[in-house]
This record gives C-alpha cells, structure tokens and sequence, in this order.
C-alpha cells in the first residue's frame, strides 16, 4: 500500500478517494483498496513526514514532502514492484472474496435492526478467529 501511495504521489497530489479510484483502474480493477486502508496508511506516511497535506477537511490532496521525493528516489525499485506483481488466481480470488465480504458488511452499517447487527459481530468474531486458527496451523 505504502509504496502504491507514494509512487502515485510522486506523480502528482491526490486526496484519498482518488488514490483509489487511480489504484484501481491501474490494476484493472484487482486491486481496489478500502478507505479503511488507504486513509489510516496516509495518516502514517504525514506522521513519517513523507507526504504532507496540502488543505484540510473533506477531500485533502496529499502531495510529497522533501524527504518523501527522497525516499521514492532511493526506493525506486520498490515503487515500481508497487505495480509488477502480476496477481495470480489464488491472489484475485482471495481479493474477489475479500471485496464481497465487505460489501456484505457495508450494508450493516445502517437499516438493521439491533439484532442483526449484534449477530453479524458474533459472525465476524467467529471469522477472526477461525482465520487465526488457520494461520497457527
């Protein structure tokens, strides 16, 4: 993630939405990151001070600091490796379910009742957990 940000920041500012919407037409829609991950990985690379935050509020642009160029010049080959990696099956399967499984947890944002909601935490406690126990093995 790190290195796909920086790469397309050192092309040009962009605020989060658009990192997206630019990771995944670049990758032909394999590789569509949630907010959740773009926006907490940009709040890191600030507290880095690789990127700064050129405004505040909705829809900051982020650009590269001094030592963000830097560091994308000295980490070349990682920024393009960023976009190398030809994504196996296993990989853009994983991905495709990873995709449905949040959508399907979006819609318990909002329009469920208490219950549902409570039952989908218990659902997605039992996942957690059964996925560690699949790593511990």
């Amino acid at each position: 993630m790190r290195a796909a940000i920086l790469s397309l920041l050192a092309e040009a500012p962009s605020n989060g939405y658009g990192l997206i919407k630019t990771i995944a037409a670049k990758t032909g829609g394999v590789w569509r990151p949630s907010p959740g991950s773009i926006y907490p990985t940009l709040q890191q690379l600030v507290d880095e001070g690789l990127i700064e935050a050129l405004s505040e509020g909705r829809g900051t642009e982020f650009a590269l600091t001094d030592a963000g160029r830097a560091y994308v010049a000295e980490h070349a080959e990682e920024m393009e490796n960023a976009w190398n990696a030809e994504p196996d099956s296993a990989d853009r399967d994983f991905h495709q379910s990873i995709a449905k499984l949040m959508g399907a947890i979006h819609q318990f944002r909002a329009g469920v009742t208490g219950e549902q909601r409570a039952a989908a935490v218990e659902k997605m406690d039992e996942l957690r957990r059964a996925l560690y126990k699949i790593l511990a093995d």
